[in-house]
């Protein structure tokens, strides 16, 4: 599949249908909830965040190899959760929560290496009416669609990606800093957390420049900080490996729930606000693992995308009233699912159904 450039005009192609009924609740039963709550989401990621990198001390001080290794585990769980917030930080209002951004840089986004430009500016386009699911969505594959093997690769190169930061920002960075095509290929194609190879990320403007050659500057210099203490042996190489392999299990986990966070089936075509929402995945109650694997409200992604502007703390909320509002035969139940293994091998079966297919057509 060839995909055009992102920069091109949207396309108008009329949407296939809508439920109106289902948007018009949505919209009139949680017109409450669109506020966030400050005090919930500072402790949510203060707790996180200690919890996390406590953990990662006991992972490496511990000689107990089972302790270690379950110390370890509770770090990539509260350090995925506490990651997750740089989801919230592109829908927040300007002004609920000051000094949020700077805090979540502080304490997640430049040590781990992923500062939330990396993310701020890409995920509104994912969100955008007649991007989403086309070429010019930066957070879309048609996965169900592609080849069998597409799944697994999907999952297993994420574990790579604590290399591939340090090599960004320890490396490339500053020497973009001097080598303009460098530069401009390290903008356009290592700023951001997509999953769309073809996507190619313009240079920064305004207010939001500032903030991007702030976050890189800090995170550049912490590379280069966390690197030279290893080749120096101020930092014992066994304590960074196991970081790194912390780091790695988080990005691997919310790889994984990305894996799920839709079905993937949509090839490029326009979608309505109702085929957006059906695309996407709902895990709600009573299951209890999607509170470990889909943290921060993304148990709820497909309700996040029928609602955006509702808060984390607010969709759980919001999916008990929309279900009570509507009967059992709704759309909304649609976008509702039961569990992880599920909804992977849905996807496997799907990519190697649609494999299957195209080799008979091919035949024929």
């Amino acid at each position: 599949m060839k995909h055009s450039p992102p920069q091109a005009t949207d396309a108008a192609k009329a949407p296939a249908f809508d439920d109106n009924e289902l948007i018009r609740t949505a919209a009139k039963v949680t017109r409450d909830l669109n506020a966030a709550r400050p005090v919930i989401y500072w402790s949510d990621l203060l707790a996180s965040t200690v919890i996390g990198y406590a953990a990662m001390v006991a992972a490496v001080m511990l000689d107990n190899i089972g302790l270690a290794i379950l110390s370890a585990i509770v770090s990539v769980l509260a350090l995925y959760r506490a990651g997750s917030f740089i989801h919230e930080l592109t829908h927040i209002r300007r002004g609920a929560l000051p000094g949020f951004r700077f805090a979540w840089n502080a304490l997640i986004g430049v040590p781990l290496l992923l500062p939330s430009f990396m993310y701020e500016g890409i995920h509104n386009l994912h969100h955008a009416r007649t991007r989403y699911g086309t070429v010019e969505d930066p957070e879309y594959l048609p996965l169900a669609l592609m080849k069998p093997y597409t799944v697994p690769l999907f999952v297993l190169v994420s574990a790579l990606a604590p290399v591939g930061l340090f090599i960004r920002y320890g490396l490339l960075a500053p020497l973009s800093a001097v080598i303009p095509p460098l530069r401009k290929l390290v903008v356009e194609r290592y700023s951001g957390l997509i999953i769309n190879p073809e996507f190619r990320r313009r240079p920064p403007e305004g207010e939001f420049k500032k903030q991007w050659y702030a976050q890189e500057i800090a995170a550049s210099i912490w590379a280069i900080v966390v690197l030279t203490a290893v080749a120096t042996g101020f930092l014992p190489l066994r304590a960074f490996l196991i970081a790194v392999a912390i780091a790695a299990g988080s990005v691997v986990l919310n790889q994984i729930r990305t894996l799920v966070a839709h079905l993937w089936e949509n090839d490029g075509e326009v979608m309505s606000v109702t085929e957006q929402y059906l695309d996407s995945v709902n895990v709600p109650p009573p299951g209890l693992l999607p509170a470990l694997w889909a943290p921060v409200g993304l148990r709820y992604h497909a309700l996040h995308h029928l609602l955006p502007g509702v808060p984390y703390h607010g969709l759980g909320e919001a999916h008990r009233r929309i279900a009570e509002a509507l009967p059992k035969g709704s759309t909304y139940y649609r976008a509702n699912h039961t569990s992880l293994w599920g909804l992977v091998m849905g996807l496997v079966r799907g990519s190697s159904g649609h494999a299957a297919s195209s080799q008979s057509t091919a035949a024929n």
